[in-house]
């Protein structure tokens, strides 16, 4: 009877012992950070801008992606974007991990819940991203992180040199003002703007040096008498525009090809012609420019969380950086990377503006609230700047 019961008392603890839950591993609450890193699923899916992510397929020199599939076995796919509103969209519909995204782009990605915060204490190379970066108001909110910094850069004025000659513009006012250019015929038709409201920003910053009366401060806080008169200077530059350009590929066959002569443009079209031995070359004009900071970040639904971080490890790999700068004409988010880098040059960073980051006003999505009290919020932009280019 007495082994009856021992056995009896032995089944019973093994099946309150099946019945009671494990303590789980740790994990993180929806939107917190992770607590750790474990084994990689095999991908990652990013949404990039054109040139971010590269496999040397176009260039063998320009190659960061095989090394870290090696490394990590995680595949990169990416799905290049060609607007922020177009990386916000996707990121709406989900399925992707990460996207390199502006700051027109991640504080509505944060404030819509679309990206979780980063743990960056799984980061070890965050202690190398350039202070200016680390706390930037585009990607920090109460103090916590939601995104890793990437790359930096201005918008510039690309134009053709046999054009221009020895008269290169140093304003704006050749893609905002009809005129004759340096070859005898006019800018009417030659010309491109960015097919994107975030572009209202920078029809702002031109009138915001030329019409000083006008009170504008900032180009992303316009009330709604200086964004009516900003959408005018837009209505005037719509007569003068052959395209609005979104495809920085489609951009480059258009300088080559269609005619084009003048246009705001990223330094990664210019790279690309000046090495193809086209009659490019760019500048920051007398007004100023906009620019972009970019941060990968992570997806709240992240299908693939563990190789995700392992690549916003991986990103801020001094060559890798150094690479990409040289590539896309920008500025390492890691300041080791200006050094030592064969294809960026040792001067690399100062030719691509590491210097002028006080100077540029980096896209951010303008709200209703502002320093002047009531601004016109981004939806407006968008609304409105389809209407410019309908004609309407």
């Amino acid at each position: 009877m007495k082994h009856r019961f021992v056995i009896l008392f032995v089944l019973l603890a093994l099946v309150v012992a099946a019945c009671t839950p494990t303590a789980p591993a740790p994990t993180a609450e929806k939107g917190g950070p992770r607590k750790e890193i474990g084994p990689g699923e095999g991908r990652v899916d990013i949404i990039a801008w054109a040139g971010y992510i590269e496999r040397g397929e176009t260039d063998p020199n320009f190659d960061w992606v095989t090394q870290f599939e090696k490394d990590t076995g995680c595949k990169v796919h990416v799905k290049v974007a060609a607007t922020s509103d177009e990386m916000v969209a996707l990121m709406n519909e989900g399925g992707f991990d990460l996207v390199t995204a502006s700051g027109d782009a991640s504080l509505r990605l944060i404030s819509g819940g679309r990206v979780q915060e980063i743990n960056i204490d799984l980061i070890p190379s965050w202690k190398t991203i350039d202070e200016r970066l680390q706390n930037a108001p585009w990607h920090t909110v109460n103090g916590k992180h939601y995104g890793v910094p990437y790359q930096w850069g201005s918008n510039v004025l690309m134009y053709n040199t046999k054009v221009f000659g020895n008269q290169p513009p140093d304003s704006w006012n050749v893609v905002f003002e009809e005129m004759i250019l340096p070859d005898g015929k006019s800018n009417k038709g030659r010309i491109q703007a960015f097919d994107g409201p975030i572009y209202i920003a920078d029809a702002a910053l031109y009138l915001m040096y030329h019409r000083p009366e006008l009170g504008i401060k900032d180009p992303y806080e316009l009330t709604r008498d200086q964004f009516n008169v900003v959408l005018d200077l837009l209505r005037q530059q719509r007569t003068l525009v052959g395209r609005y350009w979104h495809d920085a590929f489609i951009q480059i066959d258009d300088f080559k090809n269609e005619g084009v002569v003048a246009s705001s443009s990223w330094p990664f079209q210019v790279n690309l012609l000046k090495a193809e031995g086209q009659p490019i070359a760019s500048v920051i004009p007398k007004e100023g420019a906009t620019g972009w900071a970019d941060t990968t970040m992570m997806h709240i639904d992240a299908p693939h969380p563990n190789c995700a971080y392992r690549w916003l490890e991986w990103s801020l790999n001094p060559k890798l950086q150094g690479d990409l700068a040289a590539w896309f004409g920008s500025v390492p988010a890691v300041p080791a990377a200006c050094k030592g880098n064969p294809l960026l040059g040792e001067n690399g960073c100062e030719i691509n503006g590491f210097n002028n980051f006080d100077k540029i006003h980096f896209w951010r999505t303008p709200v209703a609230q502002c320093d002047q009290g009531e601004c016109v919020p981004y939806h407006e932009w968008v609304t409105n700047y389809i209407a410019v280019i309908g004609g309407r």
